[in-house]
């Protein structure tokens, strides 16, 4: 009896599968037992084929070559991984193996890592396949007793084709197109242009916008604040002498009790993560960009096991989840989840629709725990941080509501009417599993703040002590960060203007991209020096600007991909036909050349520096990426670039921010980028005092300080004594 051959997509994840099948001779590329033998991919190890590998004529980027449309496309041995390929190969032609299991990560993207591998590598053997979303023992014993026939997702895989070969043909065309036109490393692309877009669009409404002045009245007794509301409950009021009108009429006069009406109001849990809600809380909360918490999800998924597979779309689990959540609630039991872990066991666990719901679950159900009991100490502070929001989160859907009582006043003060209202909590339920308890509360849709009020009842006077008008303006709309551009991206119908039918296919579509790609695209906005930051604040380059007057309009528009996620989904589902879709793709791809080509606008560098580039004698461009500044030849083919300064994790002694570290080798100078600090300090200095690391300690920080006070006070001729003379410095 032959062997059955497991390929996984990672090491990692291969050792473990491994380790759970009982395979223990280690051979370098792959590990073997009785029974199975276990190999993995490294990434992708098989590819599409670069345009110079269809024709030599491609290698020199020109005008006159495209569009390229080669057909069929071909793969090709990538050749940082090829090593592996040919051992994973070697194993798939073995004669004593019989069978292939896929055990790449179970999505479309893990669908076509093992079957380009397969392809390539010429196998015909039957292939079976693995599907899990946790890496636990028990999951992977699990899932070998439930292995599915590969034929259930050979539609998946022509999705996954039809993805890869979409994106080949219609961004190297474009990307080629506009950078041999305007002699400048453009690049776009379907999902990355209408992502770009999007941003720059907001840049320009917040430039062109003018904010008007608006006024809101408070009127204030001893024990309560009421707000003017006109007939539709708004507040604002837009005209100063209306404002000025209401002020003269209810000056001097009482508010009459016209209502009090008491709710009692219950509030279910927000619903469990998925990926993209996940990268939201993880900018908002920790200001973690969307790449990096993907990439502590897939640690705690891959690595630790206490999590569930994160790249999923989905926040709902099925009901055949709902046998194992007491298993998954007893492995949370430590710590600070103890005493909530404990509560729902001890109760009744209802699998309400809030969160089970067959329908609403497509590849993977949300991020939940595995059944993985966690050793919180192994956990680094970002993955303790992540962990923290999928377990309070996972904990607070199955407890119960959040209750409270409403009460709203409505008053009347000379014809005029003027509202508050108030909270009384009833019971904390599911807010008890945070630590801040208005953490998930969004803003008020009526903007009225909650307010501790008096036991008040209709026909009551109340005296009135004061009335103001308060005078406010309208504010721009504010810039993407990381967390609302994931938002925006999900669901671009919500911040761009389009008719309905348009936003119930943004809606339905799911979208910009997928939860697998998203993070990818900011970071590749980001590399391409198209994005910089401020802060949190997400800001477009000058060549971003430019840019989107140079990419076809049609790529730019949301719309486009994702009526192609639609028909992606659609080919995985077996409800469209591949082949008509990359016939359109290509069509699609040729028709967007001819609009570069006869584009008249012209790009122009706005970054240009005064220093030549060592290489090849142009001058360089200056560019702001995540972590600093770099200089770059503007030449593309020429392609030499070097950093000017990076953003580092020292902490300036003086003001606090984060030092910038400027220049090369022995001149490298810390420097602060306050502008009210003047403190610089060249590298090796620095780092003799406050270590290597760059970290600085504050008993170590807060005796230099006062040493250099000390010497400023005696008059040594010291650059920072005018500074330091008469700071004083805390010792605490």
């Amino acid at each position: 009896m032959g062997k059955i051959l497991v390929f996984a997509e990672k090491p990692s994840v291969g050792r473990e599968l491994a380790k759970v099948l009982n395979c223990n001779q280690n051979k370098g590329s792959y590990i073997e037992g009785s029974k199975y033998v276990v190999t993995w991919a490294l990434g992708h190890l098989v590819g599409l084929q670069d345009p110079e590998d269809y024709d030599v004529k491609y290698k020199k980027w020109s005008m006159e070559t495209l569009p390229m449309i080669p057909k069929p496309m071909k793969l090709t041995v990538l050749k940082k991984t090829s090593k592996q390929f040919y051992e994973v190969k070697k194993l798939m032609l073995r004669s004593d193996i019989d069978e292939i299991i896929i055990a790449t990560d179970a999505g479309r993207e893990g669908e076509l890592v093992a079957r380009w591998t397969i392809e390539k590598a010429g196998v015909r053997k039957p292939i079976k396949r693995l599907w899990i979303s946790s890496q636990t023992n028990k999951a992977i014993l699990d899932g070998f007793k439930n292995l599915r026939p590969g034929s259930e997702y050979v539609n998946l895989y022509k999705a996954a084709v039809c993805r890869a070969e979409a994106d080949w043909v219609v961004g190297l065309n474009v990307t080629r197109a506009l950078t041999c036109k305007y002699n400048a490393q453009l690049s776009a692309g379907r999902v990355q242009s209408p992502t770009l877009a999007m941003i720059v669009q907001r840049e320009e409404d917040i430039k062109s916008f003018k904010p008007k002045n608006y006024y809101t009245i408070t009127a204030k007794n001893n024990n309560v604040s009421l707000q003017w509301v006109n007939n539709n409950n708004t507040q604002s009021i837009f005209e100063e002498s209306t404002a000025n009108n209401i002020l003269t009429k209810v000056k001097g006069r009482d508010a009459k009790v016209v209502s009090v009406t008491e709710s009692l109001k219950k509030k279910l849990s927000p619903a469990l993560y998925d990926l993209t809600e996940l990268q939201r809380d993880g900018n908002k909360i920790w200001g973690y960009s969307a790449k990096q918490t993907l990439s502590i999800m897939q640690r705690l998924y891959e690595n630790h096991k206490v999590l569930t597979y994160p790249r999923t779309d989905s926040r709902y689990i099925t009901t055949d989840v709902v046998a194992t959540l007491p298993d998954r609630l007893k492995a949370i039991s430590i710590g600070a989840y103890r005493a909530a872990a404990t509560q729902i066991l001890n109760g009744r666990i209802v699998a309400n629709k809030s969160f089970v719901d067959n329908s609403r679950v497509s590849d993977h159900h949300a991020i939940i725990p595995t059944e993985e009991r966690p050793n919180l100490t192994n956990l680094s502070t970002e993955e303790k941080h992540i962990y923290d929001l999928v377990i309070k989160r996972f904990l607070s859907v199955m407890m119960p509501p959040f209750e409270y009582l409403q009460t709203n006043i409505e008053t009347e003060i000379n014809g005029e009417k003027f509202v508050a209202k108030g909270k009384v909590i009833k019971s904390k339920g599911w807010k008890a599993a945070y630590d801040r308890e208005d953490m998930e509360d969004g803003p008020s849709e009526d903007g009225l703040k909650d307010q501790v009020l008096p036991l008040l009842k209709k026909g009551d006077t109340l005296e009135i002590n004061s009335v103001d008008s308060n005078k406010l303006q309208t504010k721009a709309p504010a810039r993407f960060n990381e967390g609302t551009l994931l938002s925006a991206m999900e669901n671009p119908q919500k911040f761009i203007s389009v008719d309905k039918d348009s936003a119930r296919t943004l809606g339905a579509t799911g979208g910009l991209g997928t939860v697998a790609t998203r993070a990818d695209i900011i970071e590749k906005l980001f590399n391409s020096f198209s994005l910089e930051k401020k802060g949190k604040e997400i800001v477009p380059t000058a060549k971003a600007k430019q840019l989107m007057e140079l990419v076809p309009s049609e790529l730019k528009s949301p719309l486009l991909t994702a009526k192609w996620e639609g028909d992606l989904e659609d080919i995985s589902k077996g409800r469209k036909d591949a082949e008509k879709f990359l016939v359109d793709m290509r069509n699609y791809a040729t028709a967007l050349v001819q609009n570069v080509k006869v584009n008249g606008n012209k790009f122009v560098h706005e970054n240009i520096t005064g220093k030549k580039c060592p290489s090849c004698g142009k001058y360089m461009l200056e560019v702001k990426n995540k972590i600093g500044v770099m200089n770059v030849c503007q030449d593309r083919e020429c392609g030499h670039r070097e950093g000017v300064s990076r953003t580092t994790n020292a902490r300036c002694p003086e003001c606090k921010k984060k030092l910038e570290l400027r220049g090369h080798g022995d001149g490298q100078i810390y420097v602060c980028p306050g502008t009210s600090c003047n403190f610089r300090e060249k590298a090796v200095q620095f780092n003799k005092r406050f270590s290597n690391t760059g970290k600085v300690d504050k008993r170590e920080v807060s005796n230099y300080m006062n040493k250099m006070k000390k010497e400023a006070e005696e008059g040594l001729d010291n650059p920072f004594a005018a500074l330091l003379g008469n700071m004083k410095f805390d010792n605490k």
